[in-house]
């Protein structure tokens, strides 16, 4: 269950005093570390993984193994120790990569002919893939063909801590599951966290729901108002090559779709519905499943390409003997590659998403090995794979860190962090559900950052980025992220760059370095998280979830 920003702000408040948790002074050589990192240094570092050189950074491919031993190679040179396999800084994970073959890949909705009608042609509705629909065999096999009915599942969620399962009373074993993107709206903190998204929310749970409940596939429909981004990332991120963990051993889905909105008013209108209606139905409580008069027919043919692709991992260790307290830092390398024989610009270089947050992270490894740092734990740096694949990498580093996950303190993780000047608020999502949270509010005020809660809540952004891999394990982590108000402007101007950003370069061929950007705020936000990382380091007792929050059962597992 989410807990509410503020809540959990003053149960952490509470539970950090009587842990003694509050900030503490820097060692001189720390200080001089912290404020050794420089800005330029990171600029020099996106602009050579953001280059087209390395080709958008795609999963096992060429550009990522550049990237993958242009960090190593800095690890190597700051002195850092191998946290990979057998001895290197390379922790291999198993993927299979999936890319559905355009041509050869069909999906049409199929009602139920009218009595004495002989053929189902005139009422067939064909999809054009990319426009239409998205779709990926999960199974991992080069052809796969599914007739099956299709279900109207509503959100397709099942939370019994909310009273919700939108599969009860239905079976939809070998079926197909039509489902909303988002969660039940609610005005209610206490139910899908009012504005807030929820994990039940994401895409990703919608799919490993409907396979756990034994359907072929899914179709999400896509609606921007609920998603937080328009089709156009929903085409660009799954009509390229998608990555699944090899090993995975849960149940996957045939077809993994999502859908337009239109194609959805089609569906429905064929049968007499009106989408609109069904899906604020679907969004009050009584809702029912029901299995349409409409059958799906796709033959999904994809080229399968087995690879490695590494986690890049570096350990500083800490100067204390037994049970360790470990810091984390993260940021993933990854980004969507480039569209083979594409004229005009085919490469997704990635430069805010997420040079930037490797540009940070291989500058905090710098910083961290200075002349007389001498943390008294262990301190990691991992730069992880396929995080644009859902956040594959993470989850793989989180199942196998360097340490236990039960001895891992705090994670710290960056992700896109705009070059855009230096700001005046910081947003770090999730840091107020842990008992840390005290001292990440007084040292914020040391930096001049207000904390500000998530700007786009409906986003979910909590879900989004690699840190909630390391949470699903217990590991306390968040993302450091601007608020909107930046030095020199008002929060209008800054609200209006990272819009311009969404609307127009995330997940899209425009997200390329620019000279003019200003890597002043990444370095702050790298000297924030550096004197974080020290806290939490010399914390008097091993940070912890709040009671109540839904990752302490984890936290606890952890520990044992």
């Amino acid at each position: 269950m989410r807990t509410n920003f503020f809540a959990a702000a003053a149960v952490a408040s509470l539970i950090s005093a009587a842990c003694g948790l509050v900030a503490q002074e820097l060692p001189p050589a720390v200080k001089a570390a912290e404020a050794s990192i420089d800005g330029e240094k990171i600029r020099a570092h996106v602009r050579f993984l953001a280059d087209d050189l390395l080709e958008g950074r795609g999963p096992g491919l060429r550009g990522s193994e550049l990237a993958a031993k242009y960090i190593a190679t800095q690890f190597a040179l700051y002195g850092l120790k191998p946290g990979g396999d057998n001895g290197t800084y390379m922790q291999q994970v198993n993927f299979v990569g999936m890319k559905a073959i355009p041509e050869k890949t069909t999906m049409s909705l199929v009602p139920k002919r009218p009595e004495g009608q002989m053929s189902i042609a005139l009422y067939s509705i064909d999809l054009k893939y990319g426009d239409d629909f998205t779709v990926s065999n999960r199974t991992l096999t080069p052809v796969v063909e599914v007739d099956a009915p299709i279900v109207f599942v509503g959100f397709g969620i099942t939370a019994p801590e909310f009273g919700w399962d939108d599969y009860a009373g239905v079976d939809v074993k070998g079926k197909v599951v039509l489902v909303i993107v988002g969660d039940p709206p609610s005005d209610d903190p206490k139910f899908f966290g009012g504005k807030a998204l929820t994990y039940y929310g994401r895409w990703t749970y919608k799919f490993e729901q409907a396979a756990r409940m034994g359907a072929v596939g899914a179709l999400i429909i896509h609606r921007t108002d609920l998603a937080s981004y328009g089709w156009d990332v929903v085409r660009n991120s799954n009509t390229s090559e998608k990555t699944y963990l090899r090993d995975d051993k849960d149940p996957q889905l045939q077809a993994a779709s999502w859908i337009q909105l239109d194609v959805a008013k089609q569906l429905f209108a064929s049968v007499g519905k009106d989408v609109d209606a069904e899906m604020t139905a679907a969004g009050k409580r009584g809702f029912k499943a029901v299995e349409l008069p409409v059958r799906l027919h796709a033959r999904v043919e994809s080229v399968v390409r087995p690879f490695q692709s590494p986690n890049v991992i570096g350990i500083l260790p800490g100067t204390e003997k037994g049970k360790d307290q470990a810091v984390l830092y993260s940021a993933h390398f990854d980004h969507l590659g480039f569209v083979p024989g594409m004229p005009g610009d085919n490469i997704y270089n990635g430069a805010a998403d997420n040079a930037t947050g490797c540009g940070m992270l291989v500058e905090m490894a710098r910083a961290w090995t200075q002349p007389g740092v001498k943390p008294p734990h262990t301190v990691i740096f991992a730069a992880v794979t396929a995080e644009e694949q859902g956040l594959l990498g993470s989850e793989y580093l989180g199942q196998h860190p360097p340490v236990p996950a039960g001895q891992i303190a705090l994670g710290i993780n960056y992700d896109m962090i705009l070059p855009i000047g230096v700001p005046q608020q910081v947003n770090l999502n999730g840091a107020q559900r842990m008992s840390f949270y005290p001292v990440v509010q007084d040292t914020a005020k040391r930096f001049g950052l207000e904390i500000v809660p998530d700007p786009r809540p409906e986003a979910g952004s909590f879900y989004r980025s690699d840190h909630f891999s390391l949470s699903r394990e217990g590991i306390p982590a968040f993302s450091v992220d601007t608020g909107e108000l930046f030095e020199g402007h008002d929060a209008a101007w800054g609200r209006a760059k990272l819009e311009h950003f969404v609307a127009n370069d995330y997940h899209n061929f425009s997200d390329n370095y620019r000279e003019d950007w200003d890597f002043r705020g990444n370095a702050k936000l790298d000297q924030f998280g550096m004197v974080l990382g020290w806290e939490a380091l010399t914390a008097p007792k091993i940070i912890e979830w709040n009671a109540g929050d839904e990752f302490e059962a984890a936290r606890k597992a952890s520990q044992r």
